[in-house]
C-alpha cells in the first residue's frame, strides 16, 4: 500500500510540474528562448557554455582588455572573479550593447560565508546548529554581493567529509548527512529567497557534485571510491536537500566516481541528478575540470569536452574546450547539435529567471552599494553568529568566563593578527575591517582590564611551511627572533598577570583548498609556549583558531580552558571578547569529530559496527574491534559543546512502545538550566535500527532544537517521529523503512544520551 502511496504522490508532483511549466510565465519564457536561439550562431552558443575567470583588470582598460572582443563576439557567457561595480557595468555593458546577440553576462564570485562582512567559515557556521541564523547568513551575503554586481555564489559546499586532513572541511557542514541537509535548504533559502528575479537575491550553486569530501588520504584533488549504498545514505544527501530547496546550479567535484570523473559522469549527472532528482537548472564544472580530466587518462581535450557535454555538463569553468573543440565534435559527429542547444538553452533560462534580459543591469545599483554592503546591522549579526559558534571544550574549575578586573595576558601568533580573522575563501573581505583578538579584548576591557600583549611565537617555526601559509594577503607576520626569547618574553607576561588567554592554532590559509594536512596536531612552536605558559601556575585559557577538527590530546588534558573560535570573521575580536567575558554564553556544538590522533581517521559517530565490537566504556580485548596503543573513541564527539551553565536532563518519556504503521511517536525530556548563567543547549535526537536487511550505523542524527533557558529554567523538549524518520536506502536502492525495533536517544551530544526501545511494525 505504501509503494501505492509513493507512486501516486510521484504522479501528483510531476503533473504540478508539468503544470507548472505550462503557466504563462514559464510559456513566455520558453517562447523567448525559443526565438533567441533560432537566431544564434553555433558559435555564440557555444559562447554562453564559456566561463573565463575575469582577473583583476582596472575600469577603462576593458576595451583592450583580451577578454572584451571575445564578449563582443559573443564567445563568453559569463564572468567570476570581477569585484568591482564599475567593472561589472562595463563588462556588461559590452555584452548587451557591442556583441550581436546583445545576451548578459552572468557574473559569478565564491561569496562563501559573506562578502564584505565576512561570517564565520562554513564549519564553524554548522557548529551554530542553528538554522535561523544560517539562512540569514546567506540572506545578508546575497544582499551585500547582489549591491556590487555579483548574481550568482558558488555556495553552498555540502561536501560531506570525516577525514579533517583534507583542508576543504573549513567549507563545509562536517560529517553528518542529516546535519548538512538542513544546512544545505537553509543556505539555499538565504541566497535565492522567494523571486530569483529580485535585485537583491542571487543564484546559488551547490557543490562539489558529489563526493568529493571523501578524496582518499584527505589529500585535495584525489580520488574517491565508494559503494552506491554509502553514496546514498550518507553522502548524497545534502547535494539532494540542496535540489529539493529549487538551487539554480550545480557544480562538478574534481573527484572520480566508479572511475570516471565526475565532470563526465552521465550517471551522475543524468541518471541521479536529472532523472531521478529532477533538476532543471545548469550545471558547471569547477575550475579546469574538463581539462583535468587529460590528466585522468580519459583523452585529449576534444575528448573530455564531448565527454562532458554528453554527462550533461553545460558550462565549461576557465578551460574554454567547449569553445575551442565542440564545433569539431559536431562536425566529427561526436556530439549533437541537441546536446549544443541543451547546454545553451539551460544557461539563458537562469539568465531570464534572474531577470538580466529584462534590465542587464539591475545588480548595478549604485545607491545599495553605498547602503547596503557593510552595515552597522550586518557587523552586529556577524558579531552574533560569530559568539554562537563558538565551542567551550573545556573550562576546568570555571576559568571562564573572565572578570572584568585584574590584568591579562594576551600571547600568541594569533592574538594580534587582524587578516587571518576572516579566514580561508573571503575573497571580497577587506582585511583591514576586520577586528582583531587585540583590539576586541581592549575594547570591552576598557579601564577596567589591564591587558599586557605579547606574541610568544610564530605560527610555524619552519620558514619553508610559513611561505606557503602566508597566502592571499593573510601574512603570519613571521617573527626572526630567537623562539626562546618570544617565549620568555610571554611568560613574563604571563607573571604580572591573573589569567592568561593564549590564542594559538592554524593561520587561516592552512586550511582551505590545497591545504592538506598530514599532521593535524598544533605545531610544535606553540606547544612549547603553552608549556611554557602553564609552568606559570596561572590559568591559561586556550582560544584555539582552526579550519578543520585538531588533534590535541596533550592541550585537553593539561590546558584548563579551551574555547574554538574556527575564523570567526569580520568581527571575531569583539565576539571573542563578549564570550570570554561572560557576555555571551557559548552555545556552540561540534558538527564534526574530534580525533585522538590520525591513525583513527576516518572517525565519525555513525559508524557501522563491526562483528567484534569494543564493549562500551573498555580501551583494549583481544581479538575485538581496537587499538593496541589508545582507545577508540574520539577527543571530542560530533555534538559536543559545553556551557558556562550546566544543562541537566530528564529522563527520556514515549508516548508508546509499541507502533505501527503511520503512526507518531513522541520522544520528550525535561531540560533544565541548573547553572547560574542563562544559556542556550541543543537537544539532540539520534535513532538507531536495531535490525536491517543491511547493516546499519550505530546512530544517526534525525533531529535537533537549540532552546534558550534562563537560570534554574526547565522546559519539556519533544521531538515527533514518523515512519519518514526510519527510511534508508536499502541494497537495491529502494527507500523505504522497515519494521522492528529502534532505540531512540535524545541527549546533548553523540556520546551522551538517554535511550528508550520501541518496536515498530508496518
Amino acid at each position: 500500500m505504501s509503494k501505492l502511496i509513493i507512486i501516486l504522490i510521484s504522479l501528483t508532483l510531476l503533473v504540478s510540474c508539468h503544470d507548472r511549466n505550462k503557466s504563462p510565465q514559464n510559456a513566455e519564457m520558453e517562447r523567448f528562448l525559443d526565438r533567441l536561439l533560432k537566431e544564434m550562431t553555433l558559435e555564440e552558443k557555444l559562447g554562453q557554455l564559456n566561463l573565463p575567470a575575469a582577473g583583476d583588470i582596472t575600469t577603462g582598460q576593458a576595451q583592450s582588455w583580451g577578454i572584451a572582443q571575445k564578449i563582443r563576439e559573443g564567445k563568453v557567457g559569463g564572468l567570476f572573479n570581477i569585484s568591482s561595480l564599475e567593472k561589472i557595468r562595463e563588462v556588461q555593458r559590452i555584452a548587451v550593447e557591442e556583441s550581436r546577440m546583445k545576451i548578459p553576462l552572468i557574473i559569478g564570485m565564491d561569496v562563501i560565508h559573506g562578502y564584505r562582512t565576512v561570517f564565520p567559515i562554513p564549519l564553524g557556521i554548522s557548529s551554530t546548529w542553528d538554522l535561523e541564523l544560517v539562512e540569514k547568513s546567506a540572506r545578508i551575503a546575497a544582499q551585500e554581493a547582489t549591491a556590487e554586481g555579483i548574481c550568482w555564489t558558488f555556495s553552498p559546499m555540502v561536501d560531506i567529509s570525516r577525514d579533517p586532513r583534507w583542508g576543504r572541511v573549513s567549507e563545509g557542514n562536517g560529517e553528518d548527512p542529516y546535519l548538512g541537509s538542513r544546512i544545505s535548504e537553509a543556505m539555499v533559502r538565504g541566497y535565492q529567497g522567494d523571486d530569483l528575479s529580485a535585485n537583491n537575491t542571487m543564484l546559488a550553486c551547490v557543490k562539489h557534485f558529489a563526493l568529493y569530501g571523501a578524496a582518499e588520504a584527505g589529500r585535495d584533488y584525489n580520488t574517491t571510491d565508494m559503494s552506491r549504498i554509502r553514496m546514498y545514505n550518507e553522502y548524497l544527501p545534502p547535494y539532494q536537500a540542496a535540489i529539493d530547496a529549487g538551487v539554480g546550479t550545480v557544480m562538478t567535484s574534481f573527484n572520480e566516481i566508479d572511475g570516471i570523473p565526475a565532470t563526465a559522469n552521465k550517471w551522475l549527472m543524468t541518471d541521479l541528478l536529472r532523472d531521478q532528482w529532477g533538476f532543471d537548472g545548469f550545471v558547471v564544472t569547477d575550475y579546469t575540470a574538463i581539462n583535468e580530466m587529460i590528466n585522468h587518462g580519459m583523452g585529449d581535450l576534444q575528448q573530455v569536452s564531448a565527454l562532458a557535454l554528453q554527462a550533461n555538463v553545460d558550462m565549461d569553468m576557465v578551460g574554454e574546450g567547449f569553445l575551442s573543440t565542440l564545433q569539431k565534435s559536431l562536425d566529427e559527429g561526436k556530439v549533437t547539435l541537441a546536446q549544443i542547444d541543451q547546454a545553451c538553452r539551460r544557461i539563458l533560462k537562469a539568465k531570464y529567471r534572474l531577470g538580466l534580459f529584462e534590465d542587464p543591469y539591475r545588480y548595478c545599483d549604485e545607491e545599495r552599494s553605498k547602503t547596503e554592503i557593510f552595515t552597522d546591522a550586518h557587523r552586529q549579526f556577524a558579531r552574533e553568529i560569530a559568539a554562537s559558534s563558538f565551542v567551550l571544550m573545556k573550562n576546568e574549575d570555571s576559568v571562564l568566563p573572565l572578570k572584568k578586573g585584574g590584568t591579562i595576558a594576551l600571547v600568541g601568533p594569533l592574538a594580534d593578527n587582524t587578516e587571518n580573522m576572516p579566514g580561508t575563501w573571503s575573497v571580497a573581505a577587506d582585511f583591514s575591517q576586520s577586528t582583531s583578538v587585540r583590539k576586541g579584548l581592549e575594547a570591552a576591557a576598557g579601564n577596567d582590564v589591564k591587558i599586557l600583549y605579547a606574541r610568544g611565537s610564530n605560527v610555524v617555526q619552519d620558514t619553508l611551511f610559513d611561505s606557503r601559509i602566508s597566502i592571499f594577503g593573510k601574512p603570519t607576520y613571521y617573527d626572526t627572533r630567537d623562539p626562546a626569547v618570544m617565549i620568555r618574553e610571554a611568560v613574563a607576561a604571563a607573571l604580572k598577570a591573573d589569567v592568561v588567554v593564549a590564542a594559538v592554532g592554524e593561520s587561516a590559509e592552512m586550511s582551505g583548498e590545497a591545504s592538506s594536512r598530514s599532521d593535524i596536531s598544533l605545531p610544535e612552536c606553540q606547544r612549547d609556549l603553552l608549556k611554557a605558559l602553564l609552568a606559570t601556575g596561572k590559568p591559561v585559557v586556550m582560544v584555539l583558531f582552526s579550519g578543520r577538527p585538531l588533534t590535541i590530546p596533550w592541550e585537553a588534558a593539561h590546558v584548563p580552558a579551551i574555547l574554538t573560535v574556527w575564523y570567526p570573521g569580520t568581527e571575531a575580536g569583539h565576539a571573542i571578547a563578549d564570550v570570554l567575558f561572560g557576555t555571551v554564553n557559548p552555545s556552540g556544538k561540534l558538527s564534526a569529530t574530534w580525533p585522538q590522533n590520525v591513525g583513527q581517521i576516518p572517525l565519525f559517530y555513525n559508524h557501522k559496527n563491526t562483528g567484534r565490537p569494543l564493549a562500551p566504556g573498555t580501551w583494549f580485548q583481544k581479538f575485538q574491534s581496537n587499538y593496541l596503543d589508545i582507545p577508540n573513541e574520539p577527543l571530542f564527539p560530533f555534538g559536543y559543546g559545553l556551557s558556562y551553565t550546566t544543562f541537566t536532563y530528564g529522563d527520556l518519556k514515549i508516548s508508546k512502545e509499541q507502533l505501527s504503521g503511520e503512526d507518531t511517536l513522541t520522544a520528550s525530556v525535561d531540560l533544565t538550566n541548573a547553572g547560574p548563567y542563562d544559556g542556550a543547549e541543543v537537544v539532540q535526537l539520534y535513532i538507531r535500527d536495531l535490525v536491517g536487511s543491511v547493516t546499519r550505523p550505530v546512530k544517526e542524527l534525525k533531529g535537533f532544537r537549540k532552546v534558550f533557558l534562563k537560570a534554574g529554567e526547565t522546559q519539556t523538549i519533544a521531538f515527533k517521529i514518523t515512519p519518514e524518520d526510519l527510511k534508508f536506502y536499502n541494497y537495491d536502492l529502494e527507500y523505504d523503512w522497515e519494521p522492528g525495533d529502534f532505540d531512540i536517544m535524545v541527549g546533548s551530544n553523540s556520546a551522551d544520551v538517554k535511550s528508550a526501545r520501541i518496536s515498530w511494525q508496518r
